[in-house]
């Protein structure tokens, strides 16, 4: 199967590029007539353009985390609409559920940060396409070569880890393994609609932290004050303030099979091994 991608050379672009070999990769700059030409013997299109949400939030950071995805998705639909392209698969986050509240697919949302004014676009762009179309709501991806862990891991392996505020953020996450797995499931077995790409067991960032330090055998006694979040981050904050508990109900039940069901699995396969 011939594959073609948006946002190839990020995180899980380059793990998708690896693990689909037949692939075109779609540039940013690609006008809609080259997008049609790239097309040409596609079946599936994986959409994971975007900038990084972790950053300090400008006015101008702003611009561009909504242009880096909206833009470009009305221009992939418009292409996708006119090409023989059978499944359209796009990014999406699980930003765009309410905090403090236990999700799953059939949870109604409601736009109440920037962060889920942008999802929300992004998925209301990603619907215009004609061809059956997954909207992948992503969970904080866990792998050593990009992600929040790999941004962490130095300090953890310091003695510098420690819980964000309080530590009773629910983190929803998703094994980078599980996640190329679920792509693969998605395709094969053509699901539509919305699909949490989440583990079946959402953990608290004090369970996140303490795992990992016990993993790694280093203390972790040092908590980043969520006031000093707020300083470096700004309104993004948000990103690491939220508590985001959501679940994978379609996946469960059209028997999708999670390898790393629980945070401790995944964190000793991806550090240890």
């Amino acid at each position: 199967m011939k594959i073609a991608i948006s946002g190839a050379s990020g995180f899980i672009g380059s793990s998708i590029r690896k693990q689909f070999t037949q692939n075109i990769v779609l540039e940013r700059e690609d006008s809609e007539e080259k997008i049609l030409e790239k097309l040409k013997g596609v079946e599936v299109v994986i959409n994971l353009s975007g900038a990084s949400v972790m950053q300090k939030w400008s006015e101008e950071c702003k611009e561009e985390l909504y242009s880096s995805r909206i833009d470009i998705t009305k221009k992939l639909v418009r292409a996708i609409n006119k090409s023989d392209v059978k499944q359209f698969i796009s990014a999406s986050a699980v930003g765009i559920y309410p905090d403090l509240k236990a999700c799953d697919e059939t949870t109604s949302v409601k736009v109440e940060d920037f962060l889920g004014y942008i999802i929300s676009d992004w998925e209301k762009e990603a619907n215009k396409c004609e061809k059956t179309t997954t909207i992948l709501r992503l969970g904080v991806v866990l792998g050593i070569k990009g992600g929040t862990l790999d941004k962490v891991l130095p300090s953890f392996k310091m003695g510098l880890g420690g819980i964000i505020g309080n530590g009773q953020m629910m983190m929803s996450w998703i094994d980078l393994d599980d996640l190329m797995r679920i792509y693969e499931f998605v395709i094969e077995n053509k699901l539509d609609g919305i699909v949490n790409a989440v583990s079946p067991n959402p953990a608290s960032n004090f369970k996140f932290t303490k795992t990992l330090g016990k993993i790694l055998h280093r203390p972790t006694l040092l908590p980043l004050p969520m006031i000093i979040v707020k300083i470096l981050f700004g309104e993004g904050s948000i990103v690491l303030s939220g508590s985001k508990e959501v679940y994978p109900k379609v996946l469960k039940e059209k028997g999708f099979e999670f390898k790393y069901k629980n945070i401790e699995e995944s964190l000793k396969h991806l550090v240890v091994s």
